[in-house]
């Protein structure tokens, strides 16, 4: 094997010296730096890319939000204890929460929407209509506890109201977000969405969402982890900025076109569900 070594002459000319069988050629050399160009570029794509998804899983969990806001402790925590996922967000927004209050109660799948960015609906919830900019008398609902939301068609995944206080709580629960079949494995997942409209000044409201999940078993825990924590930034602070966006828009309302919900038929493809998600949650 040829082993190359290179010196300077006192000229500053690079001069080759061969040591072993045969004779260095450039190309060799250059072979040799392009192969070390090449190491160090995967190299230094790794490290960013293990930097951005380190970012991601930060912003994941608490964009927005301080570190007072994330101990305190907020309407629903209870519903789901010893939870294996938690994130928090929080944005401003121009309005009061009575202003941000009906946009909460128009949420849900071929209703309001959710508000999230457009893109995301179309590349990701091929299914789902875009969000309404606006909001429509016909499918603002005055929320009471036991209430659905829907996610989804009939017999797919959908929330229960657990508390809503007009204009400042709103709790949302669910067990039926595990994809399809995968319950014949053991999976299951309980988990709360809790947003919390708190006037901060005149025409100023700040707007919580706290998420809290128990998963089961471990290697859904470890995908709803690795996959969902960094994703949530783009869906909760894109669900946040799309409301903000709307409430300080001050669209009038009007009708969209779209059709209130049919409680009934949820409630039927609900009771009919089989086999029925098992919840996770602890108490206290």
């Amino acid at each position: 094997m040829v082993r190359c070594s290179v010196y300077r002459e006192s000229d500053d000319r690079a001069v080759i010296g061969v040591m072993g069988a045969g004779v260095a050629r450039r190309p060799s050399i250059r072979r040799c730096a392009t192969a070390r160009a090449r190491s160090l570029t995967l190299a230094s794509l790794a490290g960013i890319g293990l930097a951005a998804y380190a970012g991601f899983q930060v912003l994941g969990r608490v964009a927005g939000t301080t570190g007072a806001e994330r101990r305190q402790i907020l309407p629903g925590d209870e519903l789901v204890g010893s939870a294996t996922m938690r994130t928090e967000h929080a944005i401003d927004v121009a309005g009061e929460p009575r202003e941000l209050w009906p946009w909460l109660t128009q949420l849900g799948w071929h209703l309001g929407g959710y508000y999230t960015p457009e893109w995301v609906d179309r590349l990701l919830f091929r299914g789902n209509w875009p969000s309404l900019d606006l909001l429509d008398p016909a499918l603002v609902r005055d929320l009471r506890a036991g209430d659905l939301i829907p996610d989804g068609p009939p017999g797919t995944a959908f929330f229960r109201v657990a508390t809503a206080e007009p204009p400042h709580v709103l709790v949302l629960h669910s067990t039926t977000h595990v994809p399809p079949g995968w319950e014949r494995y053991g999976a299951a997942i309980d988990w709360t969405w809790c947003f919390v409209l708190d006037r901060t000044a005149p025409q100023r409201t700040r707007v919580r969402l706290r998420l809290r999940a128990r998963t089961a078993p471990w290697w859904l825990t470890a995908l709803y982890r690795a996959v969902l924590v960094p994703a949530d930034y783009v869906m909760a602070m894109g669900m946040l900025r799309g409301l903000k966006r709307r409430v300080e828009g001050h669209h009038p309302p009007a009708a969209s076109g779209r059709d209130p919900l049919d409680e009934a038929a949820y409630e039927m493809a609900a009771a009919a569900r089989q086999p029925r998600p098992r919840s996770l949650g602890a108490s206290g």
